[in-house]
C-alpha cells in the first residue's frame, strides 16, 4: 500500500463539480509547478496568490497552495515536480512504498541519463540511469516513483556503505516488500549495476528469503570443519522451564555451547549485529549462548569463528 502521510488541518475532498485546479491540488497535496498552474491561471493570476500570500514558493517554479509548514508527503512532490519528468527513487520510493526503518532527509530521484537538472529543489539528489523501463516504475504511486524491486537495487546501489546495502535488502525481504523472483528481474536488466553480485547474493541468501533454516546451518556446519573446530548437532529438541518443546540451532552437547542463527533482519542489520557481538563477548565468560544473523557466517566468518573458538575454550574444549 501506498503511503500518504496525515496532514494536520486536511480539508475534505473537494466536490465533483469542483474546477480542475481544486482537484489537480488535491490530488498532489498542495502542490503544483509553474507549468501547471498556468493551464489553469494566467501569469497575473499567480503572481497574485503569491503576493498575497494564498501561495508560497516551495522551489523554483514550485508552489505550495497554502501558508503552513511544508509536509513530508509535500516534500515528495516538490522533489519530482521540481525535476522535469522525474520519479521518486531508491530510499526515498521506499518510504512511500512503506519499508519501515530507512529514512533518508534527503529526498531522491530518478531521471534519464540524457536530462540534466543543475537547479534542483532544495534537499533533491538526482540520479541518472540509462535503463527505466516502464516496468520499473509505478504510475499509481502518488507521487510517481520505482517500483519495489527497483527501488531496493537503487538504494542499495547508492548506500554508503556494503553493510547498509546488504541492511536495507535483508529489510525489503523481511518486511515482505518483494519477492526473490521480482529483484532478480531487475537485475537481469542491469548487468552493470554498481554492486550487483553483493546484491543478487543479498538475496538469493536465505536469511534475506526464508529465515535462516537448514542452508545458514550448513554453512555453519562447514565453517567449523574449515576451522577444525568440533561438529556439533543441529535442530536439537530441549524442553524448557514452562514445559514448552524448543529447538536449538546449533548446539555443542559435551561444552554446553549453544548457538542461534538468526535469520530475520533487524530494521536496521548493522546496529543489531553490533548489540548481538557484544552480548557474545559477556556470554562468553559464563553463560555460553552465541548469537550470529545468518549474513555474518556467510560473510565474516573469521568474526564468528574467534567467537566460537573462545566459548568452547572457555567450556574446556582443546584443540
Amino acid at each position: 500500500m501506498l503511503r500518504r502521510d496525515p496532514v494536520p488541518g486536511l480539508r475534505p475532498p473537494p466536490p465533483p463539480d469542483a474546477d480542475a485546479l481544486t482537484h489537480l491540488l488535491d490530488l498532489q497535496s498542495d502542490v503544483v509547478n509553474r507549468r501547471q498552474a498556468l493551464r489553469h491561471l494566467s501569469p497575473k493570476a499567480v503572481r497574485h496568490r503569491l503576493a498575497s500570500g494564498r501561495w508560497q514558493a516551495a522551489g523554483r517554479g514550485i508552489y505550495l497552495a497554502h501558508t503552513g509548514p511544508i509536509t513530508r508527503e509535500q516534500r515528495r512532490w516538490v522533489a519530482v515536480l521540481g525535476v522535469r519528468r522525474a520519479v521518486l527513487a531508491g530510499p526515498s520510493a521506499l518510504e512511500l512504498l512503506g519499508l519501515r526503518g530507512y529514512h533518508s532527509e534527503a529526498l531522491h530521484v530518478l531521471i534519464s541519463a540524457t536530462r540534466r537538472d543543475l537547479d534542483p529543489p532544495y534537499g533533491v539528489v538526482v540520479h541518472r540511469t540509462r535503463h527505466l523501463p516502464e516496468a520499473d516504475v509505478h504510475r499509481l504511486g502518488q507521487p510517481p516513483c520505482t517500483m519495489p524491486a527497483r527501488s531496493l537495487v537503487d538504494a542499495a546501489q547508492w548506500a554508503p556503505t556494503d553493510d547498509r546495502a546488504r541492511a536495507v535488502i535483508a529489510a525489503g525481504f523481511q518486511q515482505r516488500l518483494i519477492s526473490g523472483g521480482e529483484l532478480d528481474e531487475v537485475l537481469d536488466r542491469m548487468p552493470n549495476a554498481y554492486r550487483r553480485g553483493l546484491i543478487a547474493a543479498a538475496a538469493a541468501a536465505a536469511d534475506a528469503r526464508d529465515g535462516a533454516g537448514s542452508i545458514a546451518e550448513s554453512d555453519f556446519l562447514r565453517l567449523c570443519r574449515r576451522a577444525r573446530l568440533p561438529e556439533p548437532s543441529r535442530q536439537v529438541r530441549r524442553t524448557d522451564a514452562r514445559g514448552r518443546r524448543r529447538y536449538l540451532d546449533v548446539h555443542f552437547d559435551e561444552w554446553r555451547v549453544h548457538v542461534e542463527i538468526d535469520g530475520s533482519q533487524h530494521l536496521e542489520v548493522r546496529h543489531w549485529w553490533a548489540d548481538m557481538r557484544r552480548q557474545n563477548d559477556l556470554w562468553i565468560s559464563g553463560v555460553r549462548v552465541l548469537r550470529f544473523p545468518a549474513w555474518v557466517v556467510r560473510d565474516r566468518p573469521a568474526e564468528v569463528v574467534a567467537q566460537l573458538r573462545a566459548a568452547l575454550t572457555a567450556a574446556g574444549w582443546e584443540a
